[in-house]
């Protein structure tokens, strides 16, 4: 049974779902979501002897939402994981990490190797520092139409996901998930109209798709009464990350590791990321296998996954764990 507290990490208190006894596994949600886009993995990693906690990360759902920008750079979600492997009894922990999670899981292992017994990201691959900062460089690229710089824009994204968070949120899952139409699309990535904002020509189902459900979607809207600016703080961070991360330009992810993505998810798609996803295996030198790759699976791959997904982390965290 998956039971809630509060907890005190690096100054701020996170709200955490946990499971089990054994190794700890910590999963890291990512955008738009919550603790609770893990509820499928809960129950199989317990069962097999894990101890398993997923934080809602700092900004979102019940967990401290700082008013500062500034205190959503990847130094302060990484001191979060570090400080709750700590604050929960334990030396080192297995980190997995979809969508932004899996930046905060990836940086940890690069940051903190020696609290990291293995790590895995779901969609997004691991950090490989460009030359340029990831904001200025999306601006230049598509005039300010990337979704990232729409939302580096304070109170506008903020403002069009409030109007009806629901509906947001049932509008950004479906239109990222493998059902929707032309799904894995880079395209998808872009706002059409800055003035009617992103969302403005988003499919809108009539019927949830299967892996969904109203109570999954209550949840999460229950989740976002606070808003979303501290979530969209963590993008309002892009560039200052960029300037803090520069002492491990060309540093690796040396724990054990392993990366899973959808064909029909559009983060792998992004300018650059196929050739980095092919170059993986050289470039990590302890990824456990090459990329698995599910087919038919959009950007929410635990969730749309469930089955293929607990496999893949099972077979990776049991190898690890003695």
């Amino acid at each position: 049974m998956v039971t809630h507290r509060m907890i005190d990490v690096n100054g701020i208190r996170l709200h955490i779902a946990e499971q089990g006894e054994g190794p700890l596994v910590v999963l890291l949600h990512g955008f738009p979501e919550s603790w609770h886009s893990w509820r499928h993995q809960f129950g199989p990693l317990a069962e097999a002897g894990f101890r398993v906690v997923a934080p809602d990360q700092r900004g979102y759902g019940g967990s401290d939402h700082p008013e500062d920008v500034s205190a959503y750079s990847i130094l302060h979600l990484v001191g979060d994981v570090v400080g709750l492997i700590h604050a929960l009894g334990e030396e080192r922990a297995f980190v997995v990490g979809h969508d932004w999670g899996a930046p905060v899981a990836w940086h940890t292992a690069l940051l903190r190797p020696d609290v990291v017994r293995g790590v895995a990201g779901l969609s997004v691959p691991p950090p490989f520092r460009g030359g340029q900062p990831p904001l200025a460089t999306m601006r230049e690229r598509f005039g300010g139409r990337f979704y990232w710089n729409y939302f580096e824009q304070p109170g506008v994204a903020e403002a069009e996901f409030s109007a009806d968070t629901r509906a947001t949120l049932r509008k950004l899952l479906y239109s990222a998930s493998g059902d929707a139409p032309g799904a894995g699309r880079p395209e998808q990535a872009l706002v059409d109209d800055l003035e009617r904002g992103w969302l403005a020509d988003a499919p809108d189902p009539e019927v949830l798709p299967e892996w969904l459900t109203e109570e999954d979607l209550d949840t999460l809207t229950e989740s976002y009464a606070q808003g979303f600016t501290g979530a969209l703080n963590w993008y309002r961070n892009l560039d200052r990350n960029w300037e803090l991360t520069a002492p491990w330009q060309g540093a690796v992810v040396s724990p054990p590791a392993l990366y899973v993505y959808g064909d029909r998810d559009l983060v792998p798609a992004f300018p650059g990321t196929p050739e980095l996803i092919e170059e993986l295996p050289e470039l990590m030198p302890n990824l456990r296998r090459k990329p698995l790759v599910l087919p038919g699976c959009g950007h929410w791959t635990q969730q749309e996954r469930p089955t293929e997904v607990n496999e893949a982390l099972l077979d990776f965290l049991t190898e690890l764990r003695d």
